[in-house]
């Protein structure tokens, strides 16, 4: 860890030149994660999000991809929304023709496909995300990128 919550420290975010103590933040896991992705989010939106796509949209549509068929259901559960969420955003991608929706066998569920025009619009995003990856992440050795995931993974599923 990188200080005690009582002693004073700079930031390694704080402007250069800039004065601003910011106390005990950077000696804080969440604040040190949350400047993180604030990092990555922004290059996202700036290399990827032109595209009008979000991390979660993304997201969304991958699982589609992964599991054509995927209920509306399994997916809110899958990404921690609700189908009234969702739907909308369903909609959206039938608009622009990313996805469509299937009545399902038993005609109460509609299965999700991505279309043809969801395919190629998946693989443009995709090489976006890889390059956005390596602009992020590019400067970690292989090793320390494992390492890197498997201490997020960590922390996402504490003993």
């Amino acid at each position: 860890m990188s200080g005690s919550l009582g002693r004073k420290q700079k930031s390694a975010a704080a402007v250069p030149g800039s004065e601003l103590d910011h106390g005990a933040l950077p000696g804080l896991l969440g604040y040190e994660l949350r400047l993180a992705q604030l990092a990555v989010f922004r290059d996202f939106e700036r290399n990827v999000g032109v595209l009008g796509i979000s991390p979660g949209r993304f997201g969304v549509l991958v699982l589609i991809e992964a599991n054509a068929g995927l209920t509306q259901s399994r997916l809110a559960e899958a990404v921690g929304l609700d189908r009234s969420t969702l739907v909308p955003l369903l909609d959206e991608f039938e608009r622009r023709e990313l996805v469509e929706r299937r009545r399902g066998e038993d005609r109460r569920t509609n299965g999700l496909w991505l279309t043809p025009a969801g395919k190629r619009f998946l693989a443009r995003v995709k090489r976006r995300i890889a390059a956005h990856e390596q602009r992020m992440f590019g400067g970690l050795s292989a090793p320390e990128r494992a390492q890197l995931f498997a201490l997020l993974s960590r922390l996402r599923h504490p003993r």
